[in-house]
């Protein structure tokens, strides 16, 4: 299997293209799931604080005996945690939780537009990143006028937003947005939690280029410069996943798969989400 690529970062660092989610992973699979996916050579890891797994995230960390280094971890600051003196004891105990003493990427999960949070929450990830609790900073389900908001503040412009994407909700104005300034998208939910892999076009593709259509799908987000933390139990098709970085696909395959957005969000919509 070839090596998965990494993408620069606008903070000069750079993130595996191919992560491993544990979004809806039960506490009590989760240590086993990360071990199997480290062991399958996924080296970026997606968690959070809301998952209510990042103890068992870090048990997998631990026993797989890699070097810190060589793992990409991300976890969330939650939205009731937000506030300019509440998310940094958020992220020390997220810390504690993983047992390590910083992450790679630290993201405001949500928004939350109501609060109105989200700007001193900002200058307080700053900060956290200058003290080396996190080496990037970046954001989870922004809106592109959240995006220039926090641009707007002058200080760091996030490194990521991560986002649902996939090929029925491709989210094409937040995608131009992070295209502008400078923001790496990543996509959560990038297979559409398996609906999308029935679509018929996507079957085809698959049948042509002899891969399934989740690698089909995932190395459609890979060459359109987006990251994707595919999320599975089954060591088959943890494995599976991380095939995608060898599949091809031809500039009409990449057409193809662009042409199936339908606005089928399975999320929450960002604008309205504010518990």
């Amino acid at each position: 299997m070839s090596a998965v690529p990494a993408l620069p970062l606008n903070d000069g660092t750079s993130i595996p293209q191919v992560g491993f989610g544990v979004f809806l992973v039960p506490e009590d699979q989760t240590q086993e799931a990360v071990e199997t996916a480290l062991e399958a050579g996924y080296r970026h890891i997606d968690t959070a604080r809301i998952y209510r797994n990042e103890e068992a995230v870090g048990r997998a960390l631990a026993a797989s005996g890699l070097p810190r280094d060589q793992v990409f971890v991300t976890t969330k600051l939650w939205n009731s945690d937000q506030g300019p003196d509440t998310t940094r004891p958020a992220l020390e105990a997220s810390l504690d939780r993983l047992g390590l003493d910083h992450v790679d990427l630290y993201l405001i999960h949500w928004p939350t537009p109501a609060r109105d949070r989200y700007l001193p929450t900002w200058e307080a990830m700053e900060r956290a990143a200058d003290e080396g609790l996190t080496t990037s900073i970046g954001v989870s389900n922004f809106l592109p006028e959240h995006l220039d908001r926090v641009v707007g503040l002058g200080g760091r412009v996030p490194a990521v937003d991560q986002i649902e994407c996939h090929p029925t909700l491709q989210q094409g104005e937040i995608l131009q947005a992070c295209a502008r300034l400078g923001i790496a998208v990543e996509a959560w939910s990038p297979l559409g939690r398996g609906a999308d892999l029935e679509v018929a076009e996507i079957v085809s593709v698959a049948q042509r280029v002899g891969a399934t259509p989740a690698q089909v799908v995932l190395a459609w987000h890979l060459a359109r410069g987006r990251v994707a933390i595919p999320k599975s139990v089954t060591p088959s098709r943890i494995a599976e996943n991380l095939r995608a970085v060898d599949v091809r696909l031809e500039p009409a395959d990449l057409e193809t798969l662009d042409s199936l957005e339908a606005g089928t969000r399975i999320g929450p919509d960002p604008a309205t989400v504010n518990e």
